[in-house]
């Protein structure tokens, strides 16, 4: 090798430090500290809590109206870790006075969403439960009852396709075996301002196999979203004849996430 060349290959391993120098952020040993002084790196949280409380100008589950057409305060709080998650959520209700009244439902869910590609599976189990219910054995029945939960869900370009199977082998009021078949659809729109609109629509069918009826119900609306705060509006209806809360209305509700 000869002298220019060792030369220039010392020249470029200088040139070399000299930039790794320069590009190289400064460690806390580098100030004079050692590596504990460095700030730690932030902790990727796999398990988190949230909360959320809000109201409606009428609480309708699967096209009817679960207030006699009033508002409902509502709420709830949420566990997920991983792909597992669980939570209750409750919202007061009136089924009117005497033998088969309530005035509260306290839902408690548990169950898993993994994701394969785009789209995310939810499986679970749902508890509907009316604690302080005046139940009614000849009239109405028990109304706490249990449904087994399987959907599936993805989104492309801001639009979201759903759909979801609702299984309870005893149904609300001991009305037997029942199978509920939902498939939604919401698009999120540009945002206006500080809001962030976006616009879904739902459709459902509920069958009853021990007493050989079924019905439909749909809903669309329009949601805004800003910061922390949800704003729904909704036009719900069903094809459920000489029913006065199954019937088309409009819902507001508003609801805000907690910290």
């Amino acid at each position: 090798m000869t002298s220019q060349m060792s030369k220039t290959i010392l020249a470029a391993v200088a040139a070399a430090f000299s930039a790794a120098l320069v590009t190289v952020p400064a460690t806390a040993a580098d100030l004079g500290g050692s590596i504990k002084d460095a700030p730690a790196e932030e902790p990727k949280r796999r398990c988190s809590f949230s909360m959320n409380i809000g109201g409606t100008s009428d609480y309708v589950f699967r096209g009817i109206s679960q207030t006699l057409e009033d508002p409902a305060a509502q709420g709830g709080v949420d566990a997920t870790c991983g792909m597992f998650y669980a939570g209750v959520w409750a919202s007061t209700v009136d089924f009117g006075k005497g033998p088969g009244s309530a005035d509260i439902e306290v839902d408690l869910y548990a169950g898993i969403k993994p994701t394969w590609g785009p789209l995310t599976f939810d499986l679970g189990v749902i508890y509907y439960a009316y604690p302080n219910a005046k139940d009614n054995n000849v009239v109405v029945g028990e109304y706490d009852y249990v449904e087994l939960k399987g959907g599936v869900s993805g989104t492309w370009n801001k639009i979201t396709l759903g759909a979801t199977l609702f299984y309870s082998p005893e149904y609300t009021g001991e009305t037997g075996e029942t199978l509920f078949t939902e498939v939604s659809a919401a698009y999120e729109l540009p945002a206006v301002g500080a809001f962030t609109p976006s616009i879904s629509g739902l459709f459902g069918h509920g069958e009853f196999f021990d007493n050989s009826g079924d019905y439909n119900y749909w809903n669309a609306g329009l949601s805004l979203a800003v910061d922390k705060f949800t704003f729904d509006f909704r036009y719900w209806d069903s094809d459920i004849n000489s029913c006065s809360i199954c019937d088309e209305r409009f819902v507001f509700t508003a609801k805000v996430a907690l910290p």
